[in-house]
């Protein structure tokens, strides 16, 4: 039984210890001010259906993913983002 446990091949490569220090890219910067009217930078935090990326995937501190979220959501607002959209990228 042990020597069947020794042969277990995985379908990926098991990723152990390569996790990646993720930052906020508005403090390393010194980025203060999020400007709802540039869309092509907002849509670095949408994905291709239209939706807000969330924290864990994009690496923003809180305080700059409120920030985030409301600029994009302005920018809906005077259309200059899609609320809805299939392929945005």
């Amino acid at each position: 039984m042990a020597s069947q446990n020794q042969n277990i091949r995985f379908l990926t490569a098991a990723k152990l210890g390569q996790n990646k220090k993720k930052y906020c890219r508005f403090r390393k910067n010194g980025i203060k001010f999020i400007d709802y009217k540039d869309p092509d930078f907002l849509l670095k935090f949408i994905n291709a259906q239209g939706k807000i990326l969330p924290r864990r995937l994009s690496g923003n501190s809180l305080k700059f993913q409120r920030k985030i979220s409301q600029a994009v959501k302005r920018a809906r607002q005077i259309a200059l983002l899609p609320y809805v959209t299939d392929l945005l990228k």
